[in-house]
């Protein structure tokens, strides 16, 4: 286990920026997911952390050592590549033994770690069959015992479930987050699914061209985004394009589409503004003090776990989401619909996209 710090790390690739003075605090112990789109940073950040790159100027701490320009083997960290990188002509229990061997560790020792390691990933039995006689589940899972069985003080996984399919995707997450719990292990993960972050996580960084827009545990993240790049990214949401008009103290009037909704919390001082409004928390039935627009129905849409009903306000979509087939009762494509909103369930962001 180990506590990492990065500060100020830049790193650049030609006239590229890749990281823009990435600052971040990884806690011991803890499972910290670094999120975001292809091509904003996360990977080369990992690769920073692993040794596998180094940052052009910055500086990374494992605990209180300083290991900017130490070399991977130096660091105690051990990275999963998301396409698994097993050793095709080794069976399992050599592509997991492998570190051990380079260490020249005694053969019983040997052993010993490798019959615990594959206990943990659930893969007792399955030491003399080769990769390619595996799923890719079970490929992951050697992977994992591979690094895992070095005892390392960080564990680095790179997209480890990209390449697995919807249902292995969603065990493994769990086997990962099993793992982890069990040993109590440093663990950073990275990825661009919004849901496997949010399902797994202690806490999350979203990432976004080069730079760190927002670090909080999931709960954070996904109910209080903090920029209009993180309330667009974190799932479905109405992100709408808004402007202040009336300001009382850090209460404000917005308008967008002709319509208007007071009483606002905001506090910046740009007037082009986002309004953000999670699906789940707009009703289709009266709330009393609620703010409320009235528009047509464009969308109903059946999920089987929930129905989505999709406004047309102006040029305006916006969605709402039920649990409740009841609240859609006599509602029907391009009929009249109101939404109702709570005032604390509205979100008032600076426009910067």
């Amino acid at each position: 286990m180990v506590e990492v710090k990065l500060e100020n790390i830049v790193k650049t690739f030609g006239e590229t920026v890749a990281l823009k003075g990435i600052n971040l605090h990884v806690k011991d112990g803890e499972l910290f997911t670094l999120l975001g789109p292809s091509g904003c940073g996360k990977s080369t950040t990992l690769r920073i952390i692993a040794g596998l790159d180094f940052a052009d100027s910055g500086h990374l701490y494992f605990d209180d050592d300083d290991v900017t320009y130490k070399s991977s083997s130096e660091r105690g960290a051990v990275l999963v590549f998301q396409n698994y990188a097993l050793w095709p002509h080794m069976t399992v229990y050599d592509n997991v033994a492998y570190g051990l061997k380079v260490k020249k560790l005694p053969k019983q020792e040997i052993d010993r770690k490798v019959k615990w390691a594959l206990e943990l990933v659930k893969l007792q039995g399955y030491e003399d069959r080769y990769p390619t006689q595996l799923s890719g589940g079970q490929q992951q899972r050697v992977a994992i015992a591979r690094a895992l069985v070095v005892e390392p003080k960080l564990l680095l996984l790179d997209e480890p479930l990209s390449n697995l399919d919807a249902k292995l995707r969603l065990e493994m997450r769990s086997e990962i987050r099993r793992i982890q719990r069990e040993l109590g292990i440093t663990v950073i993960y990275v990825t661009h699914d919004q849901e496997e972050a949010m399902a797994i996580s202690d806490r999350i960084a979203v990432m976004n061209i080069g730079q760190i827009e927002q670090v909080g545990t999931p709960k954070e993240i996904y109910e209080q985004p903090k920029t209009e790049f993180v309330a667009s990214f974190m799932g479905k949401t109405n992100v709408i394009p808004a402007e202040v008009v009336e300001r009382d103290g850090d209460k404000v009037t917005v308008r967008f589409e002709g319509f208007k909704l007071d009483g606002l919390t905001y506090t910046g001082e740009n007037d082009k503004v986002v309004v953000v409004i999670r699906p789940e928390r707009i009703s289709l039935h009266p709330i009393e003090n609620a703010v409320s627009i009235t528009g047509k129905v464009d969308l109903i849409e059946y999920y089987g776990f929930f129905i989505e009903v999709v406004g047309l306000f102006g040029e305006m979509r916006i969605i709402s989401r039920t649990i409740n087939d009841r609240d859609v009762i006599g509602l029907r494509p391009q009929g009249d619909v109101t939404f109702y909103i709570e005032r604390e369930d509205i979100l008032v962001l600076p426009k910067t996209l």
